[in-house]
């Protein structure tokens, strides 16, 4: 009670943080398996109903050079034949307890987390992600920090300079860059970069960070730039118009006519409100490069994620696409989450939605 007034009770800023961050935790994992349900249906059930028989799904397990016979026990000992919900659970637990597979002169073991066995290769899928991760991790964080800070610091730049030589030249290089596809700048930057002027590493060069950072980062740094160059005129692009279009808002006039130096206003009040779309894209963006970035890792000869993808693809090898499916799909929704907690640091607002 304060001069006769009563104020209404707010619930704890931490109280509705920590609720929001447990709705979105649940809401990330009610999606994670309607993903897997998704993804196994695209592989299994849609197949089904196109007229696949059970044989014809085998046949990507133990290969088309497999005669009739061998086809059809395999069928049977990886359960083609039982209903398509026991196949999904027996698939979907497999993750959590492993599994082993019956295949009549031997019995292979996938030990949890299993996410298939290939019987091309005679290996679990799982530590053929866990080698391949590395390499797709490291290039997905690098340029991903190139382009954000080149891109919005030159949306910034041109928001503030709208109209001058600056603006001009940043939006036309932004929108070449928007318009190059990845695979041509990536093989234009290895001939001349690499090939003709020896400035940096050729492709197909990857050291690990944890036996020489100097290497690791001279080898990646020109699939960095090549990627950053394409993303970053996106996020030019897109925070020079947020930013005209807050820099432009009632409550910047006020932060200026209180005298805040310009720099606060910039970057405290119109970026932050500028913010949102951006980390709308780049939880995306992130998202479909840690699942793998294809035409960059086939470009520059990078054995990572995207690389194994098409191998894959190529050998028609469905426990190796199923598992690398999922793993891209699950990083998509992780980076889907982190930017859901990340709008609440952005805008408090969205704490009460």
């Amino acid at each position: 009670m304060t001069g006769g007034r009563s104020t209404p009770d707010r619930p704890p800023v931490a109280s509705n943080v920590v609720t929001y961050i447990i709705r979105r935790l649940i809401a990330a994992v009610v999606l994670l398996v309607i993903v897997s349900m998704i993804v196994f249906a695209i592989f299994y059930l849609f197949p089904r109903w196109a007229g696949a028989t059970p044989e014809t799904l085998a046949t990507r397990y133990v290969g088309r050079t497999a005669n009739a016979e061998t086809v059809r026990l395999a069928a049977e000992r990886l359960g083609f034949y039982d209903p398509i919900w026991q196949q999904y659970w027996s698939w979907f637990s497999a993750i959590f307890t492993g599994s082993t597979y019956d295949m009549g002169t031997s019995v292979e073991t996938c030990p949890a987390p299993c996410f298939g066995y290939s019987f091309q290769t005679k290996t679990a899928v799982w530590p053929d992600l866990l080698d391949r991760a590395p390499v797709t991790f490291s290039l997905a964080a690098g340029a991903s920090i190139l382009w954000l800070i080149g891109g919005v610091s030159v949306g910034i730049i041109s928001a503030l300079r709208r109209g001058s030589l600056f603006d001009r030249a940043a939006m036309s290089i932004a929108l070449g860059g928007v318009s190059l596809p990845i695979f041509f700048t990536g093989l234009m930057c290895l001939a001349f970069f690499s090939y003709r002027w020896h400035i940096f590493a050729s492709g197909g060069s990857y050291t690990p960070i944890t036996e020489n950072p100097a290497n690791w980062a001279y080898n990646l740094l020109l699939p960095w730039i090549t990627l950053a160059f394409l993303f970053s005129a996106q996020y030019a692009r897109l925070t020079r118009a947020g930013m005209l279009e807050t820099m432009s808002e009632d409550y910047i006039r006020t932060a200026r006519a209180k005298g805040l130096p310009e720099r606060v206003v910039t970057l405290k009040h119109g970026l932050r409100g500028a913010l949102t779309p951006i980390l709308t894209i780049f939880g995306l963006d992130v998202g479909l490069l840690l699942g793998g970035a294809v035409l960059t890792e086939k470009t520059f000869s990078l054995n990572g994620l995207g690389k194994y993808t098409v191998d894959a693809i190529g050998n028609q090898d469905l426990p190796r696409i199923l598992g690398v499916t999922l793993v891209a799909a699950f990083f998509i929704v992780l980076s889907n989450l982190v930017v859901d907690l990340m709008y609440a640091v952005v805008d408090p607002r969205v704490r009460a939605s």
